[in-house]
Order: structure tokens, then C-alpha cells, then sequence
């Protein structure tokens, strides 16, 4: 999934750790998503990496101590008007306590004392340097005055101690960074679950009745719904690799896995008297038939002769179980009925009292798994068709269409 950031700046800073050759594969990222990027680097940065190749990456000179300039937009207060966001990455436990204190002496600590927008501090440091009591106190006022700290992670470090300090990978930052750009306010800290993939009814201890759902639309919700500030809860079989560490991942197999999972995750964000109103995106692919009994250990094909009867039975059906009462919810429905798959979706909200629904006509198997889906967003008054396009794309559009069915709540606790 291709995150789209044309038309943003982003400033990043890089200081003298050992990590700074991360740097480079965070500036590609942002690069590779549309982004312009600009580099600001501290005198102890160029020891380890050289600014010719953040000049390389990003086609636009690095701000140094060296290179400054009155006579362009090269300097200090200049180069941070034009930016969007400002990620110190790795930032060193001596950067973290300057920054802290107002100390700008270097290229670095001066324009992020000018910069007026949000900081976002990705630390990198030696565990025992972050752990002392000036770095701690450092972080904590850092925190409490609106910068975003990027935790570090906790490994084998380059010194050979084990312990946090190690730089978080350069995918988690350029997530956290495009959450700023894309925060919105209606979203933000708003509970939301999604639930996805294809489940699995066993039938013995290695075979499975299954779909062919990929969980790829509900993963592209998940990061859509994270980047504009939701508090995500991802319920799926499926499709959990390469998102934010922000998201809480529930996993589950059989349709009663999500049933007990999906309703847990309801009663809890619906007991939450001091919350927006939560969402539910029943996007999982749930069997409606299971197994009436499953076999311990493998079945032999010589003790099922020449034909296997399956006996099935009902699955719970999860949205007209649990209580909707609290939640805004919208169901998914794919057909392949062109004349009554629309029809099929839209009786959704008298069988199952969901607030809108995203149909979707498939044309066959082939259908399932792709990177492009098309979605015809429908709530009681309207059928708003959404286009074709890649899953990320539509989950935004799918995400900005939900929001519309509180559109009279404030965007504000």
C-alpha cells in the first residue's frame, strides 16, 4: 500500500549517531511517497554519514554549519517555513536534552528553536545516556509540550549493551510523521475497530473450510482510519504484517473467534463514557456455515473411503448479535448478482441494523486478493459510488464518507 503525501514537506534532521544511515532510508520513504525533503545536519552527523547523500536522495541541498546562507533559503528560520513537519531522526540523547533546555547552539538545535510547527524526536542513544535522570526529565517536559516522541527500540545495540536505545525502524517513524500530516480532528483518539480476512472452520487439526478473502481492504482501513489519529483495534486472520506498532492487533481464526472478539472490543469501547462516539468496520469475510464437529488429529484419507460427508452448521452472524446500541457500524457485502447483489445490500439494514454499507460486485474468484477494489458507499438516504481504485485510496474515501453519519457530532470530546 503506496501512502500518498504530493504537495508535503518534510524537514528532517539528522545528528551524530550510528543509526544516521537510517536516515537515508527514511528520507526514501518519504521520497518514494511524494514528499519533498529537506536536511538539516549537525556538525557530528557528517562524521557518519555525508551530506552529498542526502543531496543524492532528495535532489536539494543540506542545510550544515558549512553550507548556511543569508542570500537563499538555506538557513535556519528559512528552510523551516516551508515545512510541514520536522523529524529529528536519530535524534542523541545530548540533542534531546539541548532541545529541552532551548540550548541552539548548532545548525540543528537553531532551527528547530525557529521551527514553529510540529516536532516529531526519533531517540537514539546508548541506553544508560537515555536513562539518566537529565534525559529522562528531558523527554517527559518534551512530552508535555507537544513533541512527538518516537520510541526506541529495545535490542542489541552497536556499543554491545542490551536495552533501548536502538533507533525504531524507519518505517514506524515515516508512519508516525504521516500521522501528523494527516490528523484529523473528527478521527482522532475515536475508537475504532475493523475487522477482516477470510476465517477458517476446522475441520480437523490441519484442514480448514475457508475464502477467498484477503484481509486487504480491512488492513488499508486500519492504516487509512491510523493516520488520520483513530485508536485502532484490527480483529482479522490475516494481514498484520507492515502496519503501525499504534494499531492493537486481536488475532483470530473461526467466525467464532471474531464474533467473541468483535463483541469484547464493542462492550469495552462503548463503556467509555468519556469517548467519541466509536466506529465499527465489519469488513471480515465471516463463514456463515462450520463444522459440526471437528476430528482430533489429522483424519486419514484411507478411513474416509472414496467420499467425505461434512455436516454443517450456522455460525453466529456477528453484527446481529452484538449490541450496536453505542457504535456507528458499517457492513460489507460483496455479490456476485448483478440484478440482486445491489438489493441484497441494501436489506442490511433491516436484518442487521448496521448505519451504512459498502457493496461491492464482484465479477468472480479473480476478483479476491487484488490491490484495486470498487465499493458503493450506501446509507438509508444515500448510494454514494466511491469509483475504482487502489485499496488505500478507496479506504480513505470509504473513511471520509463514515464520517458524514455523525456529521453533527463535534470534532471534539
Amino acid at each position: 500500500m503506496q501512502i500518498d503525501l504530493q504537495g508535503k514537506t518534510i524537514l528532517l534532521g539528522v545528528t551524530g549517531s550510528i543509526s544516521a544511515y537510517k536516515a537515508c532510508e527514511l528520507a526514501r520513504l518519504f521520497i518514494k511517497a511524494g514528499a519533498s525533503v529537506h536536511v538539516v545536519m549537525t556538525p557530528s552527523a557528517e562524521r557518519f554519514v555525508s551530506a552529498l547523500t542526502f543531496e543524492a536522495l532528495t535532489r536539494n541541498a543540506v542545510l550544515s554549519e558549512k553550507t548556511e546562507s543569508w542570500s537563499s533559503e538555506l538557513n535556519h528560520i528559512e528552510l523551516g517555513r516551508k515545512c510541514d513537519a520536522f523529524i529529528i531522526a536519530p535524534a542523541t540523547a545530548n540533542t534531546l536534552n539541548k532541545i529541552a533546555q532551548g540550548i541552539a547552539d548548532n545548525i540543528l538545535t537553531q532551527t528547530a528553536l525557529a521551527f514553529k510547527g510540529t516536532i516529531l524526536l526519533a531517540p537514539a542513544a546508548n541506553t544508560q545516556m537515555l536513562a539518566k535522570t537529565p534525559t529522562m526529565n528531558a523527554l517527559a517536559f518534551l512530552q508535555t509540550n507537544h513533541y512527538t516522541i518516537i520510541q526506541p527500540q529495545d535490542k542489541l545495540l552497536a556499543c554491545g549493551d542490551v536495552g533501548s536505545g536502538a533507533l525504531a525502524e524507519p518505517m514506524e517513524i515515516f508512519f508516525e510523521v504521516t500521522k501528523v500530516l494527516c490528523r484529523d480532528t473528527f478521527w482522532e483518539n475515536r475508537p475504532v475497530i475493523v475487522t477482516g480476512g477470510g476465517t477458517r472452520e476446522k475441520l480437523d487439526e490441519v484442514r480448514y473450510i475457508s475464502n477467498f478473502s484477503s484481509g486487504k481492504m480491512a488492513k488499508a482501513l486500519c492504516l487509512a482510519l491510523y493516520l488520520r489519529g483513530a485508536e485502532v483495534t484490527y480483529i482479522s486472520t490475516m494481514g498484520f504484517e507492515g502496519l503501525p506498532l499504534g494499531i492493537k492487533t486481536i488475532e483470530a481464526q473461526s467466525a467464532q473467534d471474531i464474533f467473541t472478539a468483535t463483541k469484547e472490543a464493542v462492550e469495552k469501547v462503548s463503556g467509555q463514557d468519556d469517548c467519541k462516539t466509536p466506529y465499527l468496520f465489519m469488513a471480515a469475510a465471516v463463514a456463515d456455515f462450520t463444522p459440526k464437529e471437528i476430528h482430533t488429529g489429522k483424519l486419514k484419507k484411507s478411513a474416509l473411503g472414496e467420499s467425505w460427508d461434512i455436516r454443517l452448521k450456522q455460525t453466529t452472524d456477528v453484527l446481529t448479535s452484538i449490541n450496536k446500541s453505542a457504535i456507528k457500524t458499517i457492513g460489507f457485502k460483496a455479490e456476485m448478482d448483478s440484478e440482486e447483489g445491489l438489493a441484497n445490500a441494501v436489506a442490511l439494514f433491516e436484518k442487521k441494523g448496521v448505519d451504512a454499507v459498502c457493496y461491492n460486485l464482484l465479477e468472480d474468484a479473480k476478483s479476491f486478493g487484488g490491490d484495486e477494489n470498487e465499493i458503493t458507499f450506501i446509507t438509508k438516504e444515500t448510494q454514494r459510488v466511491l469509483g475504482r481504485s487502489d485499496k488505500l485510496t478507496l479506504a480513505g474515501k470509504i473513511v471520509n464518507e463514515a464520517k458524514k453519519l455523525l456529521s453533527t457530532e463535534s470534532a471534539h470530546v
